[in-house]
């Protein structure tokens, strides 16, 4: 499963306040490492307003990329070229709101997503994920030593 995400457009949906603080930016990516966690999904996350004049690609880990468009372009293009690029339609999801967007993935035999529905999916999987994080949680056994202290002590009536 694969995941081709207009970055700006989600952000504005799940966190409107962060869309203009540095931060922002760094808290979507936290999320989608969350959900990436639980899914094992392939992330393409695509921001506009990247501070080099060329097209940039940051690589978080094998499976999860971050991508900013050149000069004169914008994270709509990218995403645009990406759909077109792509060849292997099965499980693959173009995350955004952008109407002309998801006709584009549509047209290309690609599941098109609203920001929406995505945001509804991340909230549930990171839930998913606390939940089985609280259940994997390893707990000590008790020592002989804590196990006979116990035992003395609620044999002793005081």
């Amino acid at each position: 499963m694969a995941y081709l995400i207009d970055g700006n457009n989600l952000l504005g949906r799940i966190a409107p306040h962060e869309l203009r603080e540095p931060s922002g930016r760094d808290g979507l990516v936290a999320r989608l490492l969350a959900f990436q966690r639980v899914t094992r999904a392939r992330i393409h996350l695509v921001f506009d307003g990247n501070p080099e004049a060329t097209p940039t690609d940051i690589v978080v880990n094998p499976k999860f990329t971050i991508h900013f468009p050149g000069e004169g372009q914008s994270a709509d293009d990218v995403i645009k070229d990406m759909v077109g690029r792509q060849t292997d339609r099965r499980r693959f999801f173009v995350v955004s709101s952008d109407r002309a967007i998801r006709e584009v993935a549509k047209k290309r035999g690609l599941e098109a997503v609203t920001s929406d529905v995505f945001a509804r999916e991340l909230k549930a999987a990171i839930k998913e994920g606390k939940k089985r994080r609280e259940l994997e949680k390893r707990t000590e056994a008790p020592t002989h030593l804590e196990i006979d202290l116990w035992d003395e002590m609620f044999r002793t009536k005081r």
